[in-house]
């Protein structure tokens, strides 16, 4: 019972909508997710509900790394959700791409604007939080906690491997697998209590799907090899 009341005390006083908001966007992120897992298009649509919602609760929750991620998440799940449609095979199932030498660049650019993009609006936090004014704060690292790097960490991770996934990359299930898993104290933390469990379930998912993807691939290779 104190466990219980420890983990979910953080939502007394919080208004009503927003819980419904982050459970509503929780069960479509877990759904989406298992839909990528098991090769379906269909989880990029059921995905965007999840990321808008996540985009208004996080902006709430001044965790403004992973609000401009879901902010991202929107827009590249419709070209994921487009580029899966074109390249779906004859059992409605995506063909997984290889990772060739320009995706480590691609992957490269992608990290550092990450780091530097959310790292700035980190570093005007707390001008940002003053109602947009100067007024008695100042900007800089000695502002910067804990959460604030892991959130530049996992945001710069989630960038990259959002655009693995919509590639069709096998390699973005190992980026989920440590965002996620890094995920986890950082929203229990901000006292996002059922986000924090949907990032275990995303870890655990994510495991699956990398392994799931990895006999895909082995058996589309194949496939592929055996043709005249």
């Amino acid at each position: 019972m104190d466990i219980f009341h420890s983990l979910f005390a953080q939502y007394q006083g919080v208004a009503a909508e927003l819980v419904a908001l982050e459970l509503v966007a929780v069960i479509f992120g877990m759904v989406s997710v298992w839909l990528i897992r098991n090769g379906s298009v269909w989880g990029f649509p059921v995905g965007i509900v999840s990321t808008a919602g996540f985009v208004w609760l996080l902006w709430v929750y001044a965790l403004y790394g992973d609000m401009l991620i879901n902010a991202y998440y929107t827009v590249l799940s419709v070209y994921g959700w487009i580029n899966w449609s074109k390249r779906q095979q004859a059992d409605k199932t995506f063909r997984i791409s290889p990772f060739v030498h320009k995706d480590w660049l691609v992957c490269m650019a992608l990290s550092l604007f990450s780091v530097l993009f959310v790292g700035l609006v980190y570093w005007f936090k707390p001008y940002i939080n003053n109602s947009f004014s100067w007024q008695g704060v100042s900007a800089g690292f000695a502002h910067f906690t804990w959460p604030d790097y892991t959130d530049i960490f996992t945001t710069a991770l989630f960038l990259v491997a959002m655009w693995l996934m919509a590639e069709g990359k096998i390699a973005h299930w190992i980026l989920w697998i440590i965002a996620d898993a890094v995920s986890v104290p950082l929203y229990f933390h901000k006292g996002l209590t059922f986000s924090a469990f949907q990032y275990i379930v995303f870890t655990l998912i994510a495991i699956s799907g990398y392994v799931s993807w990895k006999k895909i691939s082995a058996k589309q290779t194949q496939a592929s090899t055996a043709l005249p």
